[in-house]
């Protein structure tokens, strides 16, 4: 019997960015939903729940620590999904920011490959 895939929501504004953690995340196994702003993910996320969100900060509409800091004010499970962020913010400020809100990691864009597949995994529970 084989696992049921995990869900990462991907958050990002950047059509490239949200393709490029795409194709790293399905090729190690996940499924990928994508929001193009945090207004967005929000939706996605009463409509459905999911296992990972990598937010970016930077967005139009609602920013990621906007939405993050909303998100983990709901009710149920869903405050509590984790959440890796990705910026090319990289002040300490940036990342005590990221924490208040709510985050779980932080990574500095460019993000490699091998860095998103070991927090996507690490944060979901699922072995290599």
């Amino acid at each position: 019997m084989t696992a049921v895939p995990k869900t990462v929501l991907v958050v990002d504004d950047a059509g490239l960015v949200r393709v490029y953690y795409r194709s790293i995340l399905e090729e190690a196994g996940f499924r990928v939903e994508e929001a193009l702003n945090g207004l967005e993910a929000l939706e996605i996320l009463l409509a459905r729940p999911v296992d990972l969100l990598v937010v970016d900060i930077n967005m139009p509409q609602m920013d990621g620590l906007t939405f993050l800091g909303t998100l983990r004010e709901k009710e149920g499970s869903i405050a509590s999904i984790p959440a890796l962020v990705t910026s090319t913010e990289s002040a300490d400020a940036d990342f005590a920011a990221a924490r208040a809100a709510g985050a779980n990691y932080y990574l500095v864009k460019p993000v490699e490959r091998e860095q998103l597949v070991e927090f996507a995994r690490m944060l979901c529970g699922v072995r290599s």
